[in-house]
């Protein structure tokens, strides 16, 4: 009866202890776990995306995300939030580098003038570089209801009236 070396015997009692410990270990746990886990960089943040990025509102004001086309496919995109309340509202913009440049001083400019004029009224302030494709932007505006129709509001319905009218009236 031949023994078994502690040199054989122990190399294989310690694979079969960490195989085990992978398999109740959680994926994400798993995964920070491998050598390149902890250097992997977050998305936007290298500037090799196909996207800049306009964070209007903190991602921690929602549970879940969709993103909705705007417009023509893949030139500007709408990244909409889900509260806990159940209310929607754009977490941030995605504005595709072909639409879009970085100025030398970090400045985003919109050079599609349809996008640009969509984005217009969607936050104010200037757009601030966070890092790589990352820019950050203050909210428009909210209108409390009590002060709704806004004059705005009120002129821009006057000419939509006045549009249908003419519209209607050069058909006849």
């Amino acid at each position: 009866m031949t023994t078994k070396s502690p040199q054989k015997t122990a190399p294989r009692r310690n694979i079969k202890k960490a195989q085990e410990k992978w398999k109740n270990m959680p994926k994400r746990e798993h995964s920070r776990a491998q050598p390149e886990g902890p250097e992997r960089r977050r998305p936007g943040t290298t500037g090799r995306g196909r996207f800049y990025r306009i964070e209007v509102r903190p991602k921690q004001e929602f549970k879940t995300f969709r993103v909705q086309d705007v417009g023509e496919r893949g030139g500007l995109e709408r990244l909409a939030g889900k509260r806990s309340s159940g209310s929607w509202d754009t977490a941030s913009w995605l504005i595709s580098k072909d639409d879009a440049h970085v100025e030398k001083n970090g400045a985003l400019v919109i050079d599609n003038p349809k996008i640009e004029r969509s984005m217009g009224k969607q936050f104010r302030g200037p757009l601030v570089h966070v890092k790589g494709d990352i820019f950050h932007a203050r909210p428009r505006r909210n209108v409390p209801e009590p002060e709704k129709p806004t004059d705005a509001q009120k002129k821009a319905r006057m000419e939509n009236i006045k549009k249908a009218q003419a519209a209607r009236n050069k058909k006849k």
